[in-house]
């Protein structure tokens, strides 16, 4: 097994067979990939399967980490999605001429080498494969043990297409070590890997951002919020919170609290709980809640702050807009945060004033996603400030440089 830093001065010593790859390349590779991925399908479900096997972390970690003939299929669609793209490199940003004469342009270019370390989400290692490609990065992929026979299948499989297709495949690289050591000495690879993106768990994120010297993007938990103001129409209210909250229940952008206005709780309160009841979801509530449904466990502090990634919602009653705000802004994790509302006036409030990546109004939070956004596949969803925020496609995966053209001009 390759070392660490083997593996990741591979990558780097092959980032010119990316960077410099035409758009019609990059498409040439990515659907070699997408074709390669249906075609061993089989093959990629049965070592899938030795992963699924040996995990003893329960349902929702399964469900991260299963894959199947249909999702697969939304892999390779994913990539598929990326060739319809623009490639964003070589885009020019900005072009002017300057007091001297020199002549000045401001260029989109690749990052260089990205590396991705990413917990039970196989889906992730042909996702950032696929956007690399695209943005002309080579990448160092660092998955988690619990996945580590999908990975490697999957990067085996998109190697092997790219290479058959004439390309070098070799600036997509996957470290196999999967220790504690490892990943703190991947996070610490300056000079070879340009940018750290970390996929997972607050305790994965939270270990990278403390132990990594490479700069870092930091994709954020997902505690995010459904308010229905006192206008929200209880028709539209209910599908928008059910399926937030339910229709997968493992992922980042479901919801996990609730915020009700007075009014609206005390004519709809009981009619809320039975809709998440009949799909077996746990309530903690507030006790303003528990005034109008004693038989509501209470919620803890800690409750507010929680990304349950389970069938588990908190709920709380607000008095009105302001509060809701406030709560979002203090307890979220400034993921995707929504609004059910038929006052125009609340909902341009809640969309300017809550801190978050992304702010709906009368829609569900599933929606903060790179496919759903247009952006084809995505390395991650950034609740970060800097450089890139929300779902991380294409453009958050280049840098810029100034290119300029003089005719002997020095400065005096």
């Amino acid at each position: 097994m390759a070392t660490i830093s083997e593996v990741c001065r591979k990558a780097k010593e092959n980032v010119q067979a990316i960077a410099l790859a035409s758009e019609q390349d990059m498409n040439a590779m990515l659907s070699s990939a997408a074709k390669a991925l249906r075609e061993k399908a089989d093959d990629i479900i049965a070592e899938n399967r030795k992963d699924i096997a040996v995990c003893t972390r329960g349902v929702q970690f399964i469900d991260r980490l299963m894959l199947d003939k249909k999702r697969i299929d939304g892999i390779a669609a994913g990539l598929e999605k990326l060739v319809e793209l623009p490639c964003p490199v070589g885009e020019i940003l900005e072009e002017r001429t300057l007091y001297n004469g020199l002549q000045l342009r401001r260029v989109r270019v690749p990052l260089g080498v990205l590396g991705i370390i990413y917990e039970a989400r196989p889906n992730v290692t042909a996702d950032a494969i696929g956007l690399a490609i695209k943005s002309g990065n080579a990448v160092v992929l660092r998955g988690s043990k619990d996945a580590i026979c999908s990975n490697k299948v999957i990067t085996a499989v998109i190697k092997s297409a790219i290479g058959a297709a004439g390309y070098n495949p070799e600036f997509i690289q996957l470290i196999e070590d999967t220790s504690r050591e490892g990943a703190t000495e991947f996070m610490r690879m300056n000079g070879v890997v340009d940018v750290l993106i970390p996929r997972g768990s607050a305790g994965l994120i939270q270990n990278a951002v403390q132990n990594a010297t490479v700069p870092i993007i930091e994709t954020g938990t997902g505690n995010c919020h459904v308010y229905f103001e006192k206008t929200a129409d209880i028709e539209k209210a209910l599908p928008i919170l059910i399926n937030a909250k339910t229709q997968r229940t493992s992922v980042c952008n479901a919801c996990e609290s609730l915020l009700i206005d007075e009014a609206f709780a005390q004519k709809h309160l009981p009619a809320i709980v039975q809709a998440l009841r009949d799909k077996n979801v746990e309530i903690v509530a507030c006790e303003k809640c528990r005034a109008l449904m004693p038989e509501l466990t209470p919620a803890t502090e800690e409750d507010f702050y929680a990304e349950f990634l389970a069938l588990k919602i908190s709920i709380k009653i607000v008095s009105g807009v302001d509060e809701a705000i406030a709560h979002v802004n203090r307890y979220s994790t400034h993921h995707s945060d929504s609004i059910v509302t038929e006052d125009a006036a609340a909902a341009e409030k809640f969309l300017n004033e809550v801190d978050s990546a992304a702010v709906y109004v009368n829609a569900s939070t599933r929606f903060t996603d790179g496919f759903e956004f247009g952006l084809g596949a995505e390395m991650g969803i950034s609740t970060q400030k800097l450089h890139a925020r929300g779902p991380m496609g294409l453009r958050e995966l280049t840098s810029y440089k100034y290119q300029v053209r003089g005719n002997g001009q020095i400065r005096g």
